[in-house]
């Protein structure tokens, strides 16, 4: 029998396939494949510890032996050989424990050994279950032990436990048979080499520094791949048994990345998560803040009832048919009195936002809706009008596997390892390989940055678009740009990064930070875009959705942004707003925000828990995590990622079906049409049925973009500076103070400490405390130097502080006064 796992159509030459015999088998494969990797294509598994397809050989465990006797053409050995580390080679016959007693009998005596000092807990450890070594022990181990108990009396080797490795990794020291899949991830991966072999020989062991715990971002994903149960979770450990789980498949909802993921849940409770694997998105990893951060969804403020407000004032329990009729009149009493806004946030599938997108136009009869509840401009509308919408991967899109072929990657306003995981994690893949070059336009290098071993373009706030424009030359078809939201504020930086990636034929990626942002821009939740990317102001475009939904017509102006329905509710030319999950703090202006919240005639609220949004309403509606609710994101490449329901509530309903009894009882009222769907499927099938525009795409408008080509420079046009005054940079680190964080102790104890990052000579001037005033307030950080941010800058995390930089400081790129903190000398 030949199988033949190459071919010239796949990119491999048959002068690059070499053939190889594996227990009588012929294959032909790559050259430099593994023999382990060859026997599994053939279906031969090997029994194996130490070897994982995404790390590096290192032959640890030994238990991948394999015989491979002399065919007579000097491609055997002697004695057994770690098929993890060993290159097939052209002739090689390899024999394993399928075929060979020889290899047989090696793996049973590296078994044994590895079970010598093994303690047999077993029945109480986390692993017990799902436990390779446990499996392998009966599947290639000996039936009895030799260990003497006339020698040792069977006392094994134990160790003080569990250490705490970081606040969520814990180690049981006597399990461990150091394969060093940990240590390997830590160094290869994710590049935080926090924990190392300590010792040596038999007391070799896996350890940390006393003062350097193993903070890293991605520390859970070696729980995961720890193949016995020496690493495990603070969170989930002595919970459960691996037995007892339901496991459903999901899809992450912190960031934009659409990484798969594992939802482990038992009696209607998710017990943990892990990482799903998805080799065109995420492999086989994912953030702590993927894995750890779920409790939000069964916290004591968990929503679980509608709410009216009462003549009181006081907000009361109600029915959903109640809640539904006192919504309904409102928000059409609101609609007469100068219209209704819909403000959504970054946590909705593309499904809810869909049914936000249908409302605004069919039952509130506006355009006012917009999902960028952060700061944004008329500039970035565009840009996601003209660059962003409807691609996708083989649409134009760029796409993970891009990020590996790029000869040179350009971040633009964007920080992978806080903002976007699993970019940063497949760029620190393609840097290892030696294939891709990192370039950054930031005012310093980062931790993550330097990882990446990127090259940092110094570049203050607001100086993105001529740093961009003179990096242009550098820059062709096999480069990457990839940008992130908070561009959306520096003035001509969309607009530079569209006009550079024309010129020089590289490839445009917008990231941005929230899981839902993606799929409400293709949902139609922008004030100038219907669904599927169909132009507002476009008459056929209207037309066609009309005639889809069943209405007469749709409303023809470009609705109001973000920031201009908050101000039309606070000048009260707005009557009401229907609002989703939105966090004041995060707005452009948290102060305004919540003044026109309180302007407002009339509240509908749609959230997860209680709010201050929540609290100021008039009808609050309860809705679904992603875990009680089937839906879909579309993540930062364009690519639809869709997940099904893993627990039923029955008090938990998903957005759309709220809004869809909205409108029912506003069409009973006379206000506009039904929505036409209650149920997530429904609401998909209509979304196909729709499908995308295939018009014109909107071209970026002069007035939002062209105009804004001047760049901003500093505040002072003779480059000196008024030493008291600094350019704020900022954004929020991967942990943070989210309120979708909210619960879990364990993982907010490895948030990255807030620190003011300053120049040297700020700090001698200013530190080591420093107070930082805005136009909105000040605050008081620990100072850091940072010895090649930007002069004339200062970076603080946006959102550890306080209630965040936004709130009780200043915009991002405004000019701020830095003084030593009272009482605190420099």
């Amino acid at each position: 029998m030949t199988v033949s796992t190459g071919s010239t159509g796949g990119g491999v030459e048959k002068t690059d396939l070499v053939t190889v015999t594996i227990d009588g088998v012929q294959v032909s494969v790559p050259k430099d494949t593994l023999v382990i990797r060859a026997a599994e294509q053939i279906g031969v598994q090997i029994p194996r510890f130490c070897d994982h397809p995404l790390l590096a050989p290192v032959g640890a465990c030994r238990q991948c032996l394999v015989d491979v006797p002399d065919a007579g053409n000097g491609r055997g050995f002697p004695k057994p050989q770690a098929s993890c580390t060993l290159p097939v080679a052209e002739g090689m016959v390899v024999s394993t424990q399928v075929t060979s007693p020889v290899a047989d009998k090696a793996q049973q005596g590296v078994m044994e050994l590895l079970l010598i000092n093994h303690p047999l807990d077993c029945p109480v450890c986390d692993k017990g279950g799902e436990c390779p070594l446990q499996n392998q022990a009966m599947s290639n181990g000996r039936g009895d032990s030799r260990f003497s108990d006339e020698r040792n009396r069977g006392v094994k080797r134990t160790f003080p436990k569990p250490i705490n490795l970081s606040p969520t990794v814990l180690l049981d020291r006597e399990r461990c048979i150091v394969c060093q899949r940990c240590t390997r991830f830590a160094d290869e991966i994710a590049g935080d080499p926090f924990i190392a072999l300590v010792e040596r020989g038999a007391q070799q062991q896996i350890g940390i520094a006393e003062d350097a715990p193993f903070l890293s971002y991605f520390s859970g994903n070696v729980i995961q791949i720890c193949p016995v149960g020496a690493l495990t979770s603070e969170q989930y450990r002595f919970r459960s048994r691996p037995f007892d789980l339901v496991s459903t498949p999901g899809i992450a909802e912190h960031d934009a990345c659409g990484s798969a993921i594992r939802v482990d849940h038992r009696r209607g409770t998710v017990l943990r998560r892990q990482a799903g694997n998805d080799p065109a998105v995420n492999e086989e990893w994912i953030s702590d803040k993927d894995r750890f951060a779920f409790a939000y969804t069964h916290g004591d403020d968990r929503i679980t009832y509608p709410q009216v407000r009462d003549d009181d004032g006081s907000l009361r329990p109600a029915s959903w048919p109640e809640a539904f009729t006192v919504a309904a009149r409102g928000l059409a009493a609101a609609k007469a009195a100068g219209g209704v806004g819909v403000l959504t946030g970054g946590r909705l599938s593309a499904e809810d936002a869909y049914a936000y997108s249908k409302l605004a136009r069919v039952a509130l009869d506006t355009n006012d809706i917009d999902f960028r509840a952060r700061p944004h401009s008329a500039e970035e509308a565009a840009f996601l009008a003209a660059s962003v919408v409807l691609t996708g991967p083989g649409n134009g899109g760029v796409t993970y596997d891009d990020l590996e072929s790029a000869a040179k990657v350009v971040l633009v306003g964007l920080e992978p390892e806080d903002e976007a995981a699993a970019v940063f994690l497949r760029l620190r893949k393609s840097v290892r390989a030696g294939g891709t070059e990192v370039v950054s336009l930031a005012p310093f290098t980062t931790r993550g940055l330097a990882k990446l071993s990127a090259r940092v373009v110094p570049t203050a706030p607001g100086d993105e678009p001529a740093a961009l424009r003179a990096l242009a030359a550098e820059l062709d078809a096999t480069s990457v740009l990839l940008v992130g939201e908070r561009m959306a504020v520096v003035p001509g930086a969309l607009g530079a990064a569209a006009e550079v990636a024309a010129a020089s034929g590289a490839r445009l990626a917008w990231v941005p930070r929230r899981a839902g942002d993606r799929g409400a821009l293709e949902a139609g939740c922008l004030p100038t875009l219907l669904p599927g990317g169909r132009p507002v102001a476009d008459p056929q475009a209207r037309v066609d959705v009309a005639t889809a939904w069943g209405v007469a017509h749709l409303p023809e102006a470009e609705g109001r942004s973000a920031d201009a329905i908050v101000e039309a509710l606070a000048a009260g030319t707005l009557g009401g707003l229907v609002i989703a999950g939105v966090d004041p703090d995060d707005t452009t202006d948290p102060a305004a925000t919540r003044a026109a919240i309180d302007a407002a005639g009339f509240v509908v609220a749609l959230d997860l828990r209680r709010t201050e949004v929540t609290d100021r309403a008039d009808v609050v509606f309860p809705v679904a995590p992603t875990t009680d609710k089937a839906g879909t994101f579309v993540n930062w490449e364009g690519r639809v990622r869709t997940w099904e329901a893993a627990l039923h509530n029955p008090a938990s309903l998903p957005d759309l079906r709220a809004l869809s009894g909205i409108a029912e009882e506003m069409a009973r009222l006379g206000e506009g049409s039904p929505l036409g769907f209650r149920t997530v499927e429904e609401a998909r099938a209509e979304m196909a049925q729709l499908g995308s525009w295939d018009g014109v795409r909107v071209e970026a408008s002069p007035t939002s973009v062209e105009s804004s080509r001047t760049d901003r420079g500093s505040d002072d046009s003779t480059g000196e500076r008024d030493d008291s005054t600094v350019r704020l940079a900022t954004w929020k680190q991967l942990l943070d103070n989210g309120s979708m964080q909210d619960g879990d102790k364990y993982l907010k104890a490895t948030a990255r400490t807030p620190v003011a990052l300053v120049t040297p000579g700020d700090f001698d001037r200013y530190g080591p405390t420093v107070t930082l005033t805005g136009d909105r307030g000040s605050m008081t950080l620990p100072a850091e130097i940072c010895d090649d941010l930007v002069e004339g800058v200062v970076w603080v995390p946006a959102g550890s502080v306080g209630n965040g930089v936004l709130a009780d400081l200043a915009s991002p790129g405004a000019a701020v006064t830095i003084t030593g903190a009272e009482g605190v000398h420099g």
